[in-house]
């Protein structure tokens, strides 16, 4: 009886603290860094455990934005002990304020080693701010991890555009 009642007690703890770390890693942006070439800007975000499907990527005026929903993988014979992995997860990083880029033509990969790899090529004129556009995210199996060069050779998806004004929005919506 008491070490049911022992057993009872330390499920419980493991689960909150479980839970608890979940959420402080729903709550912490994605890990990104920021690089710049003479035709592209490159952001890449660490993001664990995504298939391609699972993340969303967007340009919104200067911002390279990613959402993450990921899911748990059940596992036959297996119960489920501690939920300790977020799944939510958001990250965005803000390209420099003289920053001139396409993202129409931006593209984006999901990485064999867990990391995202979001190019945005340089353009002549500022895109438009009150656009937003969608960029699709493919998947690259392969090892290679020597830099810019190999980034040529991988597939990807081209963006979607999934602008509309304000006044379409708000038609929508009555």
């Amino acid at each position: 009886m008491m070490r049911d009642i022992g057993s009872s007690i330390s499920d419980a703890i493991f689960e909150n603290i479980g839970r608890a770390a979940g959420r402080v890693q729903e709550n912490k942006p994605l890990a990104s860094d920021l690089l710049e070439s003479d035709d592209a800007y490159l952001v890449v975000f660490d993001a664990p455990g995504t298939t391609a499907s699972d993340i969303q990527v967007r340009y919104v005026d200067d911002r390279v934005e990613v959402r993450i929903d990921r899911f748990r993988d059940f596992y036959e014979g297996f119960e489920m002990r501690y939920p300790g992995r977020g799944l939510a997860l958001d990250g965005s990083v803000t390209l420099p304020s003289d920053a001139a880029v396409d993202p129409e033509t931006a593209q984006a990969t999901l990485k064999s080693n867990g990391t995202l790899h979001v190019r945005v090529p340089k353009a002549e004129a500022d895109h438009d701010e009150d656009e937003a556009t969608d960029v699709g995210v493919a998947t690259d199996d392969s090892e290679s991890h020597e830099g810019a060069d190999a980034e040529a050779d991988t597939d990807t998806a081209d963006v979607e555009d999934v602008t509309e004004s304000a006044d379409e929005s708000e038609d929508d919506d009555a």
